[in-house]
């Protein structure tokens, strides 16, 4: 990977963290393109791009990898935030997370994710170690790169499909499996027979994509709560309201992302913030609905206001959200992204020090 190529990689996974905090927030940075419409898809289809064949050689040197870069920090992450939840506890009176037992602590990350409510957002992260276990399965299996694109696009309509059953766990956990093995191996096909070859981000492109994605927002059903979901879809818990709009609208997202990123390239490529915020989005995820909390509660005890009504609601409830909403997301991004520096420069100095 080309050093050009690989900073905007980076620079894509600072769009999409960003497109994950502002959805938390119920906002989205790019017009026609609602919240939950496709960062996860485009978080996958990055991971896609950065796998790379040498994996393929040895599984088990694949799978210590991701143990180490995904569910490890994830486990001391939800350690750090059973603490924390306890706290919060002590605080307002609310405990906000699952009974502690086994199932709860060890199952339920791989399942749902939502043992403990400030992680929430950290789902993602074990069902991301599971989707690649399977990728490189698939990989290794199905040589031609025609007949994957087909069969993995197969099975995220199966996918879709499956979200009628998606009461069973065991179900939903197969269902997002097979969803994100398509955005996996379009990440993977992009990078190894399109990027490089052909020129797909041009501007004459730019139209079709739009005039395809309006005809999309006739289905949009996120004008109001009671028409349901949309051109948004709930992955982590299987919601899709049609059969194909979800694949469709997620790989229009992707393409517009790219594109902004091509497009900026050269007015942000020296942006040292941004750059840190594509290196960090592991504590922005883990960290922006601490952030968030923090300061609602902080703003219910300046204005006098009982934390009852942010207990009564759910995790994702902020205060006052028509003036604050882009106040929260500034200051989410700049503490969790600042955090997650701080930490690597901590994790440098101690393997110095080791050494």
């Amino acid at each position: 990977m080309d050093t050009m190529f690989s900073n905007k990689v980076n620079f894509l996974k600072a769009l999409a963290i960003m497109l994950v905090v502002s959805g938390h927030l119920e906002f989205s940075l790019i017009p026609m393109f609602p919240p939950y419409s496709f960062q996860l898809a485009l978080f996958f289809f990055i991971s896609g791009i950065l796998f790379k064949d040498k994996y393929l050689l040895e599984f088990k040197t694949y799978f210590i990898k991701r143990v180490k870069s995904l569910l490890a920090p994830y486990f001391l992450y939800a350690a750090a935030y059973l603490g924390i939840t306890f706290l919060f506890l002590k605080l307002t009176g609310k405990f906000w997370a699952m009974p502690i037992t086994l199932k709860n602590e060890l199952l339920m990350p791989f399942l749902t994710g939502h043992q403990i409510d400030l992680i929430s957002p950290m789902w993602f992260v074990p069902q991301l170690f599971i989707s690649l276990m399977t990728f490189f399965v698939f990989i290794k299996l199905i040589k031609s790169k025609y007949f994957a694109l087909i069969v993995s696009f197969t099975l995220a309509l199966f996918a879709i499909y499956l979200s009628k059953y998606s009461e069973n766990l065991y179900i939903l956990l197969l269902l997002r499996t097979l969803f994100s093995l398509f955005f996996l191996y379009l990440g993977y096909f992009y990078k190894n027979f399109i990027q490089g070859k052909h020129n797909i981000l041009t501007i004459n492109w730019i139209l079709p994509i739009i005039a395809l994605q309006s005809l999309l927002w006739l289905t949009n059903k996120d004008f109001t709560p009671m028409d349901g979901i949309g051109l948004s879809y709930i992955l982590v818990w299987g919601q899709f309201d049609d059969w194909i709009v979800p694949i469709i609208t997620s790989i229009t997202g992707i393409w517009i992302s790219l594109f902004l990123v091509d497009v900026f390239y050269d007015f942000i490529k020296d942006n040292s913030f941004l750059k840190a915020v594509g290196q960090n989005t592991y504590h922005i995820m883990a960290n922006h609905l601490l952030v968030f909390n923090i300061l609602t509660y902080f703003a219910l005890f300046i204005k006098g206001i009982p934390f009852d009504i942010k207990n009564a609601a759910d995790i994702y409830w902020f205060y006052f959200p028509v003036k604050t909403t882009y106040f929260y997301f500034v200051i989410g991004m700049i503490i969790t992204t600042y955090f997650g520096v701080f930490l690597k420069n901590i994790k440098a100095k101690l393997a110095r020090t080791a050494n």
